[in-house]
């Protein structure tokens, strides 16, 4: 089969032990990102499967009716970014497996990383120390604290773990069913979302972009923070209405951001807000960008590819292609 795979920016797939599994098929793969369609539609027009690294390139309807020859889509995890009706109405099968049970460790080390960065303002002093000042501030310690996490999934559990065991008082605020979880694992839950955001020192996001997730962050809910609490982002922007966050900061509550996720992908213009602001410690979406990731990540996606090639389509999304 004629395989196609987007956005890898380092051409680190061909590296993994598991890009062995596609051995046999014609594989082409594209280091830069492109999001013309009639850019893609030119890429990709002998394509029979592609194969997508998480939400880096938009795969609507225009570009599906230009493409014939295509059958599967390959990825793991949500698909905000695929035009689920679309690949149905054109006879394309979408598997993307869930893993449930399985936590991005990768994202998790990196929320840690920030939350870090950001109280002990490591990227500003090194800059400092870079332009000959010594020590340049007084960061904040962690052990006592009250640490947020807004969302209780498989990611927002495993940063629960690391705040305890930096001797954090953790505090939980979600969606009923994923407060009562925390609860059973021993977590205090928040008596309400005001009392959340007015008590915690580090708030951490961790949701799903979905419709009633998006926005759930409101500026109003970003002003009840502490002039010296963090706010620290490694989900999606979207949880947060647009432009909230740089005006809360410009406000003084919070008093730091760390993020990790922007509006608009990839994030290219050096005078967007978020990179003016001293305030905030910035990184380029690598949430789940490490070789290991990328291993646990893409043996899953070959093994799709493999499965269809069988005649056994597997974690398919869109079922009603099958008919």
């Amino acid at each position: 089969m004629n395989i196609t795979i987007l956005d890898d920016y380092f051409d680190t797939l061909r590296g993994l032990p598991s890009f062995r599994k596609l051995d046999g098929h014609n594989v082409t793969v594209w280091n830069d990102h492109v999001q013309d369609v009639d850019a893609l539609a030119e890429r990709l027009r002998d394509t029979e499967v592609l194969v997508l690294i998480r939400e880096r390139t938009q795969i609507r309807a225009p570009l599906i009716a230009r493409l014939p020859k295509l059958r599967l889509i390959s990825q793991r995890s949500v698909f905000p970014h695929i035009d689920i009706d679309a690949c149905t109405a054109h006879g394309v099968i979408v598997s993307s497996n869930q893993h449930a049970g399985s936590p991005s460790y990768a994202a998790a080390e990196l929320t840690w990383g920030l939350v870090i960065a950001a109280m002990r303002q490591i990227p500003q002093q090194m800059q400092a120390l870079q332009t000959g000042r010594w020590q340049i501030g007084v960061g904040r310690s962690l052990r006592g604290r009250t640490l947020g996490i807004y969302g209780y999934g498989r990611i927002g559990a495993e940063v629960a773990r690391y705040g305890a065991a930096f001797g954090m008082k953790v505090l939980v605020w979600a969606r009923e069913a994923s407060r009562q979880r925390a609860s059973e694992d021993g977590w205090d839950v928040a008596p309400g979302k005001r009392t959340f955001f007015e008590t915690c020192d580090v708030i951490s996001l961790h949701m799903r972009l979905v419709k009633d997730t998006r926005g759930i962050v409101s500026a109003e809910d970003l002003s009840k923070m502490k002039p010296t609490a963090l706010l620290v982002n490694t989900s999606r922007a979207g949880l947060i209405v647009p432009g909230a966050l740089e005006h809360a900061l410009q406000a003084g509550r919070p008093g730091m951001a760390a993020v990790d996720v922007y509006d608009e992908e990839p994030l290219l213009d050096v005078q967007h807000p978020l990179l003016r602001l001293p305030n905030v410690v910035c990184t380029p979406h690598i949430g789940y960008v490490t070789e290991d990731e990328y291993e646990i990540q893409f043996s899953d996606i070959f093994d799709q590819i493999v499965s269809y090639a069988t005649g056994h389509p597997i974690h398919v999304v869109n079922p009603d292609v099958l008919a």
